[in-house]
Formats: structure tokens, sequence, C-alpha cells
């Protein structure tokens, strides 16, 4: 039967708006990831299949390709191709997915996944401004065919997160709790050095800049709610990032060949959907049959990483799966650290993997919530 390993596993730190990457051009970011990942894992470069990158808003330095732009800026060999992939928040997380699946099928047996986002640089949903100019306002709102389907009602990942701290009657003040411990679990992880060895500093930039020193449950508790009437505020939401991250994923061929040490095994690749208005809930019917296929149940599972879009989405799936968040987004997750859309899920992975191996962890489950309604999970198998 055929593997698909991970052999290495490497990211920049992540950058708040306006931080220490936000003058970075998103192919220099994207390339010095993927240099790092090179030099790491000793790999001849010119012997990798594909370069499979997840990008969102690609227009402006992130247009024409940035997977393929970000290899060459590297200087790495031009024969080998790149392609730039969207879905949403999932974007390289889906990247691996493809890679395993090539390697799987023995079309591919070095396969380079990873993602990059600058959104200090290219704002959220540039493209969808972009569009206005030419008389669309968002990807569907003009659609007959959307219009039929899901009526004429607002579809926005803040509403969505609203509506699941109604269903699951989630408090404000439960969800503070939930983000106060994110930033405290992403700082003792800084300051435990537990991020020291999966990033590769940019610069003098070397330390995630998300994480707050200093905030509290009194200072969330001040500010004013996303929406009028609602519970979520900004304290409760995912931050504003610029970041780059990436896998290398190697058949077994691949690993006799170049004598490379497997670090995990990709054990089960999923994507599912749900109701796209509803948006950020497909976290629980794909994490339900992830396991399903899998053949494992929650308790085999050492560590989750659930990214943090909202709080409402992580604790709403911990409540459906009956999840201990003991064992989710141990060293905090993206409230703390922050969401660089395109490079989110390969940096949740890196950050997963190097955590399986700090504990000695057997296997670890990746979910997110996407737009449109999807989720990717993945469960990797350390070895």
């Amino acid at each position: 039967m055929a593997e698909a390993y991970i052999v290495g596993a490497v990211r920049t730190p992540v950058g708040k708006r306006g931080g220490s990457l936000a003058g970075v051009h998103s192919a220099d970011l994207g390339g010095h990831v993927l240099s790092a990942l090179m030099a790491r894992t000793g790999v001849d470069p010119g012997a990798v299949d594909d370069v499979i990158f997840g990008c969102c808003d690609t227009i402006g330095s992130q247009a024409g390709d940035v997977a393929r732009t970000a290899w060459l800026v590297a200087g790495l060999p031009v024969h080998v191709p790149g392609v730039t992939i969207d879905r949403q928040c999932g974007s390289s997380q889906q990247a691996v997915h493809f890679a395993a699946q090539g390697v799987l099928s023995g079309t591919a047996d070095l396969v380079v996944a990873g993602g990059v986002q600058n959104m200090s640089a290219i704002p959220i949903s540039s493209a969808m401004t972009v569009g206005q100019q030419f008389g669309f306002t968002t990807p569907f709102a003009e659609s007959p065919g959307w219009a039929e389907r899901f009526g004429d009602q607002e579809v926005s990942q803040f509403r969505s997160a609203e509506l699941i701290a109604e269903k699951w009657d989630l408090s404000r003040a439960e969800m503070e709790e939930f983000a106060l411990a994110s930033h405290e679990r992403a700082l003792a992880a800084i300051d435990a050095g537990r991020f020291v060895d999966e990033i590769a500093p940019v610069g003098e930039f070397a330390v995630d800049e998300g994480p707050r020193r200093g905030t509290s449950l009194e200072k969330m508790a001040g500010l004013a709610p996303l929406r009028e009437g609602g519970r979520l505020t900004a304290a409760l939401a995912s931050g504003i990032s610029d970041a780059a991250s990436a896998l290398l994923v190697a058949s077994e061929r691949a690993v006799a060949d170049h004598g490379l040490t497997p670090r995990a095994r990709v054990h089960h690749v999923s994507v599912l959907a749900d109701d796209p208005v509803w948006m950020l809930t497909g976290p629980i019917p794909a994490t339900r049959r992830a396991l399903e296929r899998s053949g494992l149940g929650v308790g085999d599972i050492d560590l989750f990483e659930v990214n943090e879009a909202f709080a409402s989405v992580v604790l709403a799936w911990a409540r459906e799966l009956d999840v201990d968040l003991a064992r989710v987004n141990v060293n905090g997750g993206a409230i703390a650290l922050g969401h660089p859309i395109g490079a989110t899920g390969t940096r949740l992975m890196t950050s997963l993997l190097h955590e399986l191996e700090r504990r000695g962890g057997r296997y670890g489950l990746q979910v997110m919530c996407e737009g449109g309604g999807q989720a990717n999970v993945t469960i990797l198998e350390r070895l």
C-alpha cells in the first residue's frame, strides 16, 4: 500500500497587521519559507515534482500564480512548476491534501505544499473590492441562480459566527475565557521556546507578534460587539496577519532514494461542506465523517488543531464532538497567533507536527472552517 509521508515542515513567524512582515513582497515571503524547507530537509530542489500553494485574494503581489513566483524568487530550479489554489481559509491545508493524493496515486514522489498571505499589503476581500469596478459587490450577490436557491440574505463570516453563538447558546463571557486562554497558551509556548524549531526567522524577526501580553477578561469585556446587539467582539475573532508556511510530502520511493526520515504519515484526508450561509459549521460534520472513515474515535486523537476563526466556531465544534479543550489548540490558536488565510493550514500543521513530536503523541487531527461552508480534515500519524 502506498504511503504519503511528511519529511519537513517550516513556517515564518506570524506578523500582525502592519507589523514586521507588512512590507515583504508576498513572493519573497513564500520564497523564504521554500528556501528554508529545502535547506532543512536536505532534498535536491530539482527532484521536487510540484509546488502547491494556498493563497486568497490573488491580486497585486499575490497574482500570477504566486506558488511559481515564490519558487523562482527563492533561486530554485526553473523546471519545477507551481500552482496556486484557493479553498478560502483552508487553502494550504488543501494543498497538503493534493500533495498527498499525488504521492498516493503514484504520479508524484516529492511535492511541496504550503501557503502565503500578506494581509497587510493585500487586505482581506481585496478581490471582491476590485470586482466592484465591474459591477459586482460579492461573488454571488448579483447571481440570479444564487438568489433563487438561497434568497436575499446576508452571507458573511461575522453573521455566521453570531448565528453559531446563538444556536449553541455560547455566552460572551464563555467565549472571552476561551480567547484569553488562546493568548495565554500562545505566550506560554513562546516563552518556553516551543515554536523555535518550526520557525524560519525573516531577518531578525523570529517571534510571532499576535499574542497579547497583559490582555484580560476585563479588557475584553469593554470592547464593542462586531454587530449591533451581538455577542462577538474583535477579541473573539482571529487576527489579520502575514506569514508563509510549507511542508514537504514524500513517497516511500523518495524517502529511500533521498535518504529521508519520515516524521509523520498522512493517515487521512477529506473535505466536506455544510450550509454556505451558516458557513462556519462545516468542521462539525467533517470531523465526524473523518473519524468514521479513518476508524478512529475522539479518544484516539492526542492533539486537535481547530482553526480559531472565531471563538464560537471552536466551542460549538468541541461541544458537538464532546472533545476536551485541554487537547485543542494547546499552544494557542488564531485568536492569539493570527490567521494569515492562505498560509494558516500549513502553519497549523507545522505546529501540530512539532507538538506531537515534543509530546510523543501518535495522532493529530486538524480541521478548519472555510468560505462556502466547507471544511478540510487531516489526520497525521507521528512516526
